[in-house]
């Protein structure tokens, strides 16, 4: 979804809708902003899965509305969320830093190399201003350059 890290570990079940096909969460970010985002079908079924099989059994009968929870049943902290992803980055081998925010980072740089509009990735990571957006197309630009030197046959 491209969301900050403490707007997923604020998610409330409540922040979670379903209009026909399509799986949307509420995130409320910087300055009490609102926005709607999709959740990609991936995301959705490890979602749904989540909801229905692990919650259950870390909330401990507790009843909290947040979605994620900690082994005590209490919602998940930034700090936990933090080290939960940097552990997977880690088991999974990968030779770079991967923190929270560098997911978000790849979510917009995604997005712009496939064609999407610089004004709805704003929308979608929430930004007030496109000019904070536009450090992502910096990162296409330059990989569009180091694609160029590297393939094609006269960028020497």
């Amino acid at each position: 979804t491209g969301a900050r890290i403490s707007e997923v570990t604020n998610l409330s079940t409540d922040d979670i809708s379903q209009l026909d096909e399509t799986l949307t969460v509420k995130l409320f970010g910087k300055g009490s902003k609102e926005r709607m985002v999709p959740v990609g079908n991936f995301a959705r079924n490890s979602l749904e899965e989540y909801l229905t099989r692990s919650r259950p059994t870390l909330a401990k009968g507790k009843k909290s509305s947040k979605v994620f929870l900690n082994m005590r049943g209490n919602a998940l902290s930034r700090q936990s969320a933090w080290e939960i992803v940097s552990s997977a980055a880690e088991r999974a081998n990968l030779d770079v830093r991967v923190t929270p925010h560098s997911l978000r980072h790849s979510f917009a740089t995604h997005l712009l190399d496939g064609g999407a509009d610089i004004r709805v990735v704003q929308e979608l990571l929430g930004h007030s201003s496109v000019t904070t957006t536009q450090i992502y197309t910096m990162v296409t630009i330059d990989l569009l350059r180091e694609s160029y030197a590297s393939s094609h046959p006269r960028a020497n």
